[in-house]
């Protein structure tokens, strides 16, 4: 099956729902809050005049909440419908990014070793086949001391949700629909691929990268899997056997 087809009409569907969601809640972004979370905020520290490159950036929230901290943004996303809302989003705070239409691969073939930082986030590798390639676009989008910010939800939850832990070469397909709350009913088949956090590691190693940091976090900063409680504002949590499960990783690597 042609995956990058398949998921970009997927996404094109859910973004259509997604920019009206309250999950997203773009109307309180474009009145100046947000939409980033502690956990990048915290990593990644002052981006102000920073070169940044947000691979798998949906429909804009983080990366114009980039901007807004300072960054000069480039944004990459698979689907035309989230490109397009960002875009309009963009115009609608006067913030400034180059959004562009490409899957990471493809993209990975044209771009330039000039961003500070990369920054993936938050269910972004599940939808990629190859984990080594993705680390080395990573690679080469960096210029030499520029830095990935990767916070990606931990794929143990992928495991105790019934999913593979380990990395197979057949991708997982689901008709599902979507996350928010506003979901319609209307379902997609998707293509997926799990990748355990070693496989993540040692790509970016393999890619030359230096590992700075790994961290795990007992939460989600959004509510969208099943079974989730809000242990306090802006943390859920979920626990299994009585005790709470890892999330959320983190990973900051820099290229020599």
């Amino acid at each position: 099956m042609d995956y990058l087809a398949l998921n970009k009409a997927a996404w094109d569907k859910r973004t259509e729902l997604h920019v009206d969601s309250e999950f997203y809640d773009a109307p309180s972004f474009i009145a100046g809050n947000s939409s980033l979370k502690s956990i990048e905020l915290d990593l990644m520290g002052e981006v102000a005049g920073k070169k940044l490159l947000h691979l798998q950036c949906h429909f804009g929230l983080d990366s114009l909440s980039w901007a807004r901290l300072g960054a000069e943004v480039t944004a990459v996303d698979l689907s035309s419908e989230a490109i397009n809302q960002a875009k309009e989003l963009a115009q609608k705070t006067n913030l400034t990014a180059e959004f562009i239409c490409d899957d990471v691969y493809h993209y990975g073939e044209e771009t330039q070793p000039i961003h500070d930082w990369v920054f993936v986030s938050y269910g972004a590798l599940c939808w990629l086949p190859d984990i080594d390639q993705w680390a080395q676009v990573v690679a080469n989008s960096l210029k030499a001391g520029g830095k990935l910010c990767l916070a990606e939800f931990h794929p143990v939850h992928d495991l105790i949700s019934g999913y593979g832990y380990f990395h197979r070469e057949d991708a997982d397909l689901d008709e599902e629909g979507t996350y928010t709350e506003n979901d319609d009913g209307e379902v997609s088949p998707m293509l997926t691929w799990g990748h355990p956090v070693s496989d993540v590691v040692n790509a970016l190693i393999k890619a030359g990268l230096v590992i700075e940091q790994l961290n795990e976090y007992d939460y989600s900063p959004y509510n969208c899997f099943e079974g989730l409680k809000e242990r306090q504002s802006g943390e859920f949590i979920y626990e299994h056997e009585h005790y709470e499960s890892p999330l959320v990783y983190s990973i900051v690597a820099s290229k020599r």
